[in-house]
């Protein structure tokens, strides 16, 4: 049995061990709950950190994967297919995902990466170019006839 003491200090440890996990990027509840019991904390001490960071609107999962979707479209375009994936793979919530992807256009999301990958791809052959950016384009998750059209796009814009 723990006294008080004890149980304030494991309670004080694991907030400080959470806060340092959410100093880096926001973070999903399933990620934080890992990483704690990860670190060797009971879960009547993470639901209890859990619960005073959500009052605390330091974790929220709708916030989080909002997050995910505007630093994946500015940064790093991918298909929604593969967001969802990644949310998934991050302990979103079904219906969270669903609602936070709604709208995504990958037609759009494959042009801008394509985007920047085209001063990589520029003196290139036809069928180098179409290798290069269709696996490109195939890793970020994109279908077939997303990255046909892609290609075909910025191939028109290349000059060639």
């Amino acid at each position: 049995m723990k006294t008080v003491a004890a149980e304030r200090d494991e309670s004080q440890r694991s907030m400080d061990a959470a806060l340092r996990y959410l100093g880096f990027r926001p973070r999903s509840e399933a990620e934080l709950r890992f990483r704690l019991s990860r670190r060797g904390f009971d879960s009547e001490t993470i639901t209890r950190v859990l619960t005073k960071l959500k009052e605390q609107h330091l974790v929220d999962d709708v916030a989080f994967a909002q997050f995910w979707r505007n630093n994946r479209e500015a940064f790093s375009p991918r298909s929604r297919r593969l967001i969802e994936q990644e949310l998934r793979s991050k302990g979103v919530a079904a219906e969270t995902i669903s609602e936070v992807t709604a709208g995504l256009d990958d037609e759009l999301h494959a042009y801008e990466a394509a985007q920047r990958k085209l001063r990589h791809a520029e003196g290139l052959a036809y069928p180098d170019f179409c290798r290069k950016l269709g696996a490109f384009l195939r890793r970020r998750g994109f279908n077939y006839e997303i990255i046909r059209h892609t290609i075909d796009r910025a191939w028109k814009e290349v000059g060639k």
